[in-house]
C-alpha cells in the first residue's frame, strides 16, 4: 500500500477529512523528512509505513482533545515537527509555535514549512525554559502539546508559564500511563484512550489544566 493510501485509510479511521492539497502537503513532508534524514538523522523511523502511522497519524490523535476554531498552540520539543506540523496541515487556522532547541532540527523545520507553504506557524530555536511571553511569544498560548519527551509533572513544571489562564497541556502517552499518573498529586487531568489507526496500539491522551487543581 502506498504512503498516500495508508494515510487516507488512517484518516478515515480517525474520522478526519483532508483536501487534495493537504494530502499533497503530507506526501511532500514525508519526502523531505526522508531526504534530510539521510544526512541529519532526524528520526529513527525510515519506512514510509512507520512514518505515516507513528509520526503523522500519531500526531493527529491530539486533535481528539483539541476544540474547533482558531487558537494558539505550542509544540514543545517539536523535533522533526511532531505533532505540530501534521496538526497545522489539517488545521491551518491554528497559530502554531514549534519550540525546539536543536539547530539542525530547526533548520529542517524552517525548510519544510517553506516547502509546504504553511502560514501561521513559527519556529522558536530555544528550550522551553528559556521562552518568555511577550518576547519569543507575543502572548500566552491556549494549548501546549508534547509527545513522550516529558512526564506529566515535568511538563506542567516546564511549560505552564506560557499558558493562558485556563489553558491546557496535552500529552500523548503509551502503556505506562497509569503508573505515571500516580505521581501527579493534585493536578486535575482528563484521560482519553484512542486507537492508533492501522495498528493494535492504544494511545493515552492526557489533558491537564494546571491552574485547576483538585483540593487536597
Amino acid at each position: 500500500m502506498t504512503a498516500e493510501a495508508l494515510l487516507r485509510k488512517g484518516l478515515i479511521e480517525l474520522r478526519l477529512a483532508a483536501t487534495d492539497e493537504q494530502m499533497n502537503a503530507f506526501i511532500t513532508f514525508l519526502f523531505e523528512l526522508k531526504r534530510w534524514n539521510r544526512v541529519y538523522n532526524l528520526t529513527g523511523l525510515k519506512k514510509d509505513e512507520d512514518i505515516v502511522i507513528k509520526h503523522f497519524l500519531d500526531s493527529l490523535l491530539y486533535l481528539k482533545a483539541m476544540p474547533a476554531g482558531e487558537m494558539k498552540v505550542a509544540d514543545i520539543g517539536s523535533g522533526a515537527g511532531f505533532p505540530g506540523i501534521p496538526i497545522t496541515i489539517l488545521r491551518p487556522e491554528i497559530e502554531m509555535y514549534l519550540i525546539e532547541p536543536t539547530k539542525k532540527k530547526c533548520a529542517f523545520l524552517r525548510h519544510v514549512i517553506g516547502q509546504l507553504g504553511l502560514k501561521k506557524i513559527q519556529v522558536i530555536e530555544k528550550r522551553i525554559e528559556e521562552i518568555k511571553v511577550t518576547r519569543e511569544l507575543s502572548s500566552p498560548v491556549d494549548i501546549a502539546v508534547s509527545r513522550a519527551l516529558f512526564d506529566v509533572k515535568d511538563f506542567v513544571k516546564r511549560a505552564s508559564h506560557i499558558l493562558k489562564p485556563g489553558g491546557t497541556l496535552i500529552l500523548n502517552k503509551g502503556p505506562k500511563v497509569e503508573e505515571e499518573l500516580t505521581t501527579v498529586g493534585n493536578l486535575r487531568y482528563g484521560l482519553l484512550d484512542v486507537s492508533l489507526p492501522l495498528t493494535q496500539i492504544i494511545r493515552h491522551i492526557i489533558v491537564v489544566i494546571p491552574d485547576a487543581q483538585i483540593d487536597p
